[in-house]
C-alpha cells in the first residue's frame, strides 16, 4: 500500500469493505485463471495475494486453471505442432500424455507454491483426482478432448470444509481410465454449478462484453441470460466470446447465482469486484 496513505484512510477503506465482506463470509467463489493474466508474474503474484486475502476473510475460493500457452510451449520443445479446430486443441494420445504433464503438474503446483508463499492453504488436484470430471470423447476429429458427463464434486467440498483453496486442472476421465483434455471454462461452469457458487468469475484478456468488439468504451456491465442469448442470436457476441457467454449462461442453469467475465490484466480486478460497489469487467445474472 502507498506509504502517503494515511492510516486513517487505510481504517476507512477497511471500513467501507465491511458489508461486501460480510455479505461473502462463507460463500462459495470460483475463479476461472488462465491467459495472460497467468503468464505476466507480477499480475499472477497480484491474483494469488487476492485469492489469500479473501481466503482469510471468509470466503470459499475455488481456483480453476487454464495452461494453454504451457502447453504450446513444451510442445514445440518436443517438436510436436500445436493444431486447432474451432478453437479447441487436437488431442493426441501422445498431447493428452503432455496436457496432463503441464496442467496436473507444473501449472497446477506453481499456483498452489504461489498461494501457500502468499500465506494461503492450497491443495491442488486434477478433474481425475476423486473422478472430479468424468468426461467421454467429444469429436473423433479432436482425439482426446472430452466433454463432460459429470462432476462428482464431494472431493472439492471435503478441501473446502477444510479450510483449503482448491487448485483445479481441467484433466477429465472415464471408466475405461482415458484422460481428457477439457475446456477450462466449460469445467470452470459445471464446477461452480454443481457447488451452488455465489459467483464465478471468468478471468480473461479484454474488458468484457463489448457492443463493438473495436471499441472498449461499450462494456456491458450487466446483462441477463435473455439479453445474452439474444445479443448471440444477432451476431453481436462473437468470435471467442461465443463460448465464453455460453459458459456464462451454462452455469447459472446449473445453479451460479451471477457470472462475471472480467480482465486479468488489471491489477486486483478480483478484489475490485468482490469488495467495492465499482465492479469489473460484465456480470451476466439469471433472468429477473
Amino acid at each position: 500500500m502507498d506509504k502517503h496513505f494515511s492510516n486513517a484512510q487505510r481504517a476507512e477503506v477497511l471500513t467501507q469493505a465491511l458489508p461486501y465482506i460480510k455479505g461473502y463470509n462463507g460463500k462459495v467463489l470460483v475463479v476461472k485463471y488462465g491467459g495472460n493474466a497467468m503468464i505476466n508474474q507480477e499480475l499472477k503474484e497480484q491474483v494469488m495475494e487476492d485469492i489469500v486475502l479473501l481466503h482469510l476473510i471468509g470466503v470459499k475460493v475455488v481456483l480453476v486453471h487454464g495452461g494453454g500457452p504451457e502447453i504450446t510451449d513444451l510442445m514445440a520443445k518436443l517438436g510436436k505442432k500445436s493444431e486447432f479446430v474451432d478453437g479447441l486443441r487436437v488431442t493426441d494420445k501422445e498431447t493428452v500424455d503432455i496436457v496432463q504433464m503441464v496442467l496436473a503438474g507444473k501449472v497446477n503446483k506453481s499456483l498452489v507454491n504461489f498461494l501457500e508463499m502468499k500465506g494461503g492453504k492450497a491443495m491442488g488436484i486434477s478433474g481425475m483426482d476423486g473422478k472430479l470430471i468424468e468426461a467421454k470423447m467429444k469429436d473423433e476429429r479432436l482425439g482426446y478432448v472430452g466433454d463432460i458427463t459429470k462432476i462428482n464434486i464431494e472431493c472439492v467440498e471435503d478441501l473446502l470444509q477444510n479450510g483449503y483453496i482448491p487448485v483445479i486442472s481441467t484433466i477429465g476421465c472415464d471408466d475405461q481410465g482415458n484422460a481428457y483434455n477439457i475446456n477450462g471454462d466449460t469445467a470452470a461452469a459445471r464446477i461452480a454449478g454443481a457447488l451452488s457458487a455465489e459467483r464465478l468469475i471468468m478471468m480473461t484478456d479484454i474488458a468484457g462484453l463489448l457492443k463493438d468488439k473495436d471499441d472498449p468504451n461499450t462494456l456491458i456491465p450487466e446483462i441477463t441470460v435473455s439479453e445474452a442469448k439474444t445479443l448471440l442470436k444477432d451476431g453481436t457476441i462473437s468470435g471467442g466470446m461465443i463460448p465464453k457467454i455460453k459458459c456464462c449462461i451454462d452455469a447459472i442453469n446449473h445453479g451460479v447465482k451471477n457470472v462475471v467475465i472480467m480482465d486479468g490484466r488489471i491489477p486486483h480486478s478480483i478484489l475490485m469486484e468482490i469488495l467495492t460497489d465499482e465492479g469489473a469487467g460484465t456480470m451476466v445474472v439469471g433472468d429477473k
